[in-house]
This record gives C-alpha cells, structure tokens and sequence, in this order.
C-alpha cells in the first residue's frame, strides 16, 4: 500500500517547499499524544534514507517506518474551505478519533 496525494495537496506542498530553503517535500510522523493516544505532525524536511517517500505530480511526502505503520493506505488532501483550511489525512486504520480531530487510535 502507500500514501495518497492528492492534487490540491501537492500544489500546496510544491507551493510551500518552494518558500522554504533546504526542504524536499511534507514529512508526516505520528506521534504519542492527545485525548485517543496519537497524533499527527507535520511538518517541511528533507528526505532521509531510512524514510518512505511519495511523490505525485512534483510534491513528495515522506514518512518515517514507523509512523508508516499507522498510515498505510492513508489519503492526503488539502482543503482550502475558509474555516478549516489545511491539509487532511484521510486514514483507514483509525478505529476512534476524538472530538477535536486532532487525535486518533488504531
């Protein structure tokens, strides 16, 4: 399996790579924390070795192994709605996720 980039979501990271010196795409890591016990961050890096990468039209995101774990399969889209702009990760291994979204479990 892998991660799905959307195009909205590629022209965003392309966009804000392009603002940042020394970056090579959008690194999504899934950490310990919030209310269902884990937690997305995000955040612009560089391409390590041990890394998975994904690419679609130019844009890549990279995703350490462990964090692959929990995201395999996921979709990234990027939503451009006034009240709730950003990027979305449409996980199918959430089981429960929490009242404010920000957090999850498998």
């Amino acid at each position: 399996m892998a991660i799905t980039i959307t195009d909205f979501a590629a022209e965003k990271i392309k966009e804000l790579v392009s603002q940042k010196r020394d970056t090579t795409g959008l690194r999504i890591k899934v950490v310990g924390g919030g209310c269902s016990g884990l937690q997305y961050q995000m955040d612009l890096d560089v391409t390590r070795d041990s890394d998975k990468t994904f690419e679609h039209n130019g844009a890549t995101v990279m995703v350490d192994r462990k964090s692959f774990l929990y995201i395999n399969g996921t979709e990234l889209d990027y939503s451009k709605e006034l009240m709730n702009a950003g990027f979305k990760l449409q996980n199918p291994n959430v089981k429960r996720a929490c009242g404010c979204g920000q957090s999850f479990s498998t």
